[in-house]
């Protein structure tokens, strides 16, 4: 092989490998979706969190709503009670991450955060489109952010903004709603450059909110704004969707406990967070210090944990407390917990139902 070759074959496989670096996430073949290349987000399977951690929850005026903060405080709560969880929120209106940057020695390390998520973006952006002089602002402001907080001790979850449903009453009304979510998506993609080259966590809130809130629409009617009203502050069921994006990037798995029945033997056992206190005329009495997240609402609103809950796989990754019955003669079986009475299979049940 002459010199020309090789050469010619290294340049290749270069190219091959910045392909590579590049995978995008699964986008949609609708053609509300052409023009957007979100880079594929990392997963985390191991748990960011440690005993007695306390957590600070960061970011603008969608934080300062005390929604998806308050879920995620919940869950903590709730699912992983072992672990003792402080929280505490520090929303600020209007802020950027230049913002945060000004105060966060007086509002937020004096508290001496062990852990922190970010999120920032949406007032970054401009509400226009995006101008790469302002997006280098931005990579260098949230990148001291970051570099500040891990230079106090804090382990670092950085989020992206959310998307907007509409163009807000304050932003330029002629500008199509398209060119801030394109923005917002480059800033994403920036956020995520930050996080790997900072080795810290990312919670990727833009594509998972932009592409429910789609199908939110197509499915529940055009009045549904899971980005909110005024195109940018979310209720209930957008916020559930931000406080899973970091639920899953802290590394929780999801896992609650599990109850097995053998009705072969009349027998019951449970895992860890659960004690069984008897198993007697086919009622299965149980002590629990963890506990599912619950959903409350309608399941079509948009002020709603539970329609949201119809949008993402919330109970599937976060929200398992699993009952599985063994030996089970009859083909269907009716399992009460509480006021709710649902009907399985046999294999169903051997397999594992979500009580959540």
């Amino acid at each position: 092989m002459n010199p020309i070759k090789i050469a010619v074959v290294a340049i290749f496989l270069a190219g091959l490998r910045f392909v590579s670096a590049q995978v995008l996430e699964t986008v949609p073949p609708d053609p509300y979706f052409a023009h957007f290349a979100p880079v594929k987000a990392p997963e985390y399977h191991d748990l960011l969190l440690q005993p007695g951690d306390r957590l600070a929850i960061i970011g603008d005026s969608i934080t300062e709503q005390k929604q998806y903060s308050r879920f995620i405080e919940d869950y903590l709560t709730m699912c992983v009670p072992e672990l003792k969880i402080s929280v505490r929120q520090f929303g600020w209106s209007g802020e950027t991450a230049e913002g945060f940057l000004r105060r966060m020695t007086n509002d937020c390390l004096r508290f001496q955060p062990t852990i922190a998520t970010l999120c920032y973006g949406m007032n970054d952006h401009g509400y226009n489109a995006y101008q790469e002089e302002r997006g280098q602002w931005y990579r260098r402001n949230y990148t001291a952010v970051v570099e500040a907080l891990k230079s106090h001790g804090a382990r670092v979850v950085l989020g992206s903004p959310g998307c907007v449903g509409r163009v807000p009453a304050w932003a330029n009304q002629s500008l199509p709603v398209e060119d801030l979510n394109l923005n917002l998506c480059h800033l994403r993609n920036i956020d995520l450059e930050i996080a790997q080259a900072e080795q810290v966590r990312f919670a990727d809130v833009f594509w998972p909110m932009f592409t429910a809130g789609h199908e939110a629409q197509q499915r529940f009617g055009s009045d549904f704004a899971l980005s909110g009203k005024d195109g940018v502050h979310p209720d209930g069921a957008g916020h559930l969707v931000m406080a899973r994006a970091f639920l899953k990037s802290l590394g929780l798995n999801g896992d609650l406990g599990t109850f097995t029945v053998d009705l072969g033997a009349g027998q019951a056992t449970a895992t860890t967070g659960h004690q069984v206190v008897g198993f007697t005329n086919q009622t299965l009495t149980i002590t629990s210090s963890r506990y599912p997240f619950c959903a409350a609402g309608a399941p079509d609103k948009d002020n709603s944990v539970r329609a949201a809950m119809a949008l993402i796989p919330f109970n599937q990754e976060l929200n398992r407390l699993t009952l599985v019955v063994k030996n089970a003669k009859a083909e269907l079986y009716t399992v009460t917990w509480g006021q709710e009475t649902r009907t399985y299979t046999a294999s169903q049940l051997a397999a594992g139902v979500n009580l959540a």
